[in-house]
């Protein structure tokens, strides 16, 4: 057994490997209707499975508010974005209609009522029954490639998000490469070999000093 399935089978997420399938209700503000969401069918897309604590909340808002000023640039990118908390969707539906910060919100929101999938992901908090503050991107083949968890007070920046979600569609266009930190479009890539293991300095500044 790889590693890979021995995490799958005690339902534990792991970078680089499969994610844990889940079916779960949700509510979908753009139609006002509750509707069903199954990770398996959106295989094929990049998926940001984006966890925060709790509807009515204070830093929640801020971040999906952040999230949803982003929507044209994630379409762009080809990015399906999950709202997730263990709320019900008829939490979801009266903080859409209620909190102004989350008036137009554009993104499904996932209800895990029941804690499965918080418990899959291994992100619940089980004294308070509620997940954690988690994001989640799953590539096309439903491989998990961004695992990142913040404080509970601290809010997310999608600007950070999107340029991760960036990089890494670069690097599935370009097998080999690496993107060195803070790295954005246009910026120099690398090519890991042992021949740059002492010069990465160079190969980072190969263009300027031609």
């Amino acid at each position: 057994m790889t590693c890979c399935e021995w995490e799958i089978l005690f339902h534990q997420v792991k970078i680089d490997c499969e994610a844990p399938n889940f079916d779960l209700p949700a509510y979908n503000p753009l139609t006002d209707d509750e509707t069903k969401v199954n990770l398996e069918s959106l295989k094929g897309k990049w998926v940001v499975l984006f966890y925060y604590p709790a509807d009515f909340t204070f830093v929640c808002p801020t971040e999906l508010k952040d999230m949803a000023n982003e929507r044209d640039r994630f379409e762009t990118l080809w990015v399906e974005v999950l709202a997730a908390s263990t709320d019900t969707v008829f939490s979801h539906r009266a903080w859409v209609k209620h909190e102004r910060l989350m008036q137009n919100f554009p993104y499904i929101m996932l209800a895990d009522h029941n804690l499965e999938v918080a418990d899959a992901y291994n992100i619940l908090d089980e004294d308070s029954g509620i997940a954690w503050r988690w994001t989640f991107v799953i590539d096309p083949d439903g491989i998990v490639r961004v695992i990142e968890v913040t404080s509970g007070p601290l809010g997310r920046n999608s600007e950070e998000l999107i340029r991760k979600i960036e990089a890494l569609q670069h690097m599935r266009a370009n097998p080999g490469i690496a993107c060195p930190a803070k790295w954005v479009k246009g910026n120099t890539t690398l090519t890991p070999s042992i021949k740059i293991a002492w010069e990465v300095y160079e190969a980072m500044n190969k263009e300027k000093t031609l």
